[in-house]
């Protein structure tokens, strides 16, 4: 079994894997990030039998444009496993690609959950990355990846806080001597902010869209608070005559649209740190919070958070690599973070 072990640590190098809800990334042992990938398989119904067409970027361009046969699918829902075998063939995809289709690769893998993610939702976790050829699984909760990855001082007895927005879950959790304090996990993020633009193009302009072109208004003029005047053209269908439509919204429209979103999720802070020991809110009062993930790029999001919270709001330098490169250092320096790994 020793020889055995030791062929595979030969043939493959351990990987940290950020299992997202929109997008995964792999961290290569002493390489950083090596692949960025959104969480998407496109599987082909072949008479009753599926089998798995397209994985990551190829698989993402069909989305919505699939004939019947194909069906583009987002195997993580909220952060945790939707379709088990469909997340087994990514996994097995991904550790192909950045093994340079090896096959004799067979990794030690380091992966993030949700903090809110159950027992049994983490066991799944882990039997999908054994089942796609892991040599051994152990897991590390999001957001105490994330704040490893933003270099804060979670080892040391400061209070920490973090808030990880990313495509399914927002993670936020109060971190000190190495341990979560406190930690929610609210099943609102990128995505939900995507349903909410769908919704309030076809409410206020009468116009279907698609989740991708929700996902660019997001990207292009999506803010939490409205700063200037410009305009953004968005395309889809009108509800009323089933033609094409064009309309032009502005940062307002957007602002509007996520008001709901990020009233949410700054409730899910003030909870944080009113559920906080007194002496860690005092370091948080100097410290202030840090925001991880996709989410954290929507344009004045810091600016909200801190006039509704009235701490300093930090922006981590690289948020959507962020969870990835924590969970890489973790991987880097099992010894030093043993206490926060977990096998199930």
């Amino acid at each position: 079994m020793q020889l055995l072990d030791k062929i595979s640590k030969i043939w493959s190098q351990d990987m940290a894997i950020d299992l997202g809800t929109a997008n995964t990334l792999v961290v290569l042992k002493g390489q950083g990030v090596v692949l960025n990938e959104p969480s998407v398989v496109a599987v082909v119904d072949n008479k009753g039998k599926k089998s798995v067409l397209a994985v990551g970027d190829e698989a993402k361009t069909m989305l919505g444009r699939t004939p019947g046969n194909i069906s583009a699918i987002r195997p993580l829902k909220n952060g945790v496993i939707a379709d088990f075998i469909v997340t087994e063939e990514m996994i097995k995809h991904f550790i192909k690609k950045v093994h340079k289709r090896s096959t004799f690769a067979n990794p030690r893998i380091l992966i993030c959950v949700p903090t809110g993610s159950t027992p049994v939702e983490r066991k799944a976790i882990q039997d999908s990355a054994l089942a796609a050829g892991a040599r051994r699984v152990q897991l590390i909760e999001e957001p105490i990846a994330a704040a490893i990855g933003a270099g804060l001082p979670i080892s040391e007895a400061t209070g920490s806080m973090v808030v990880d927005i990313g495509g399914g879950t927002t993670e936020i959790a109060v971190m000190s001597l190495g341990g979560v304090v406190y930690s929610k996990s609210l099943r609102i993020a990128g995505d939900a902010m995507d349903h909410a633009l769908q919704n309030y193009m076809r409410k206020e302009y009468n116009l279907m869209i698609g989740d991708s072109t929700a996902e660019k208004i997001k990207k292009e003029i999506g803010t939490a608070v409205p700063s200037n005047n410009n305009t953004y053209p968005v395309k889809g269908r009108d509800l009323r005559s089933g033609t094409p439509k064009e309309v032009n919204i502005t940062e307002e429209d957007s602002a509007e649209a996520l008001d709901n979103i990020l009233i949410d999720i700054v409730n899910g802070i003030k909870d944080a740190l009113e559920n906080t020991p007194p002496e860690l809110s005092a370091d948080l009062v100097d410290m202030g919070l840090t925001l991880t993930g996709g989410g954290a790029l929507l344009k004045n999001i810091d600016k909200r958070f801190s006039r509704e919270t009235g701490l300093p709001v930090h922006i981590a330098d690289d948020p959507l690599a962020c969870v990835a490169m924590g969970t890489g250092k973790a991987l880097d320096q099992e010894e030093i973070f043993s206490t926060v790994l977990s096998e199930y």
